[in-house]
């Protein structure tokens, strides 16, 4: 059992890494920090304006891959719990937060 959740974490952080990366690299493209305040929302609401270039494929990838990082987040919350969900996430964060120096 433990192997077996074991395998299920290193699953789901696995798919949250990959789809974070993503979106990393398309923030980078738009020269949007979505590690600042509210600019994750602004993002998800649309508004484009955030960013410090104008790219409309690449905003709306990134928008694209937040909505699936928030889809896939529900869907390892079912699987996982919130707890150990959270934990993966927060490794992420910081991770991505390493790599962009913050």
């Amino acid at each position: 059992m433990a192997e077996e959740t074991s395998y299920s974490h290193a699953r789901w952080a696995k798919q949250f890494d990959e789809i974070t990366g993503e979106i990393a690299k398309y923030a980078s493209i738009c020269r949007v920090n979505l590690l600042d305040s509210g600019n994750i929302q602004r993002v998800l609401n649309d508004d484009a304006t955030v960013c410090g270039i104008q790219n409309e494929s690449a905003f709306r990838k990134m928008r694209s891959l937040l909505m699936l990082h928030y889809s896939v987040r529900q869907k390892a919350v079912a699987a996982l719990g919130p707890q150990e969900t959270l934990k993966i996430v927060d490794e992420i964060v910081a991770r991505l937060r390493a790599k962009l120096g913050q």
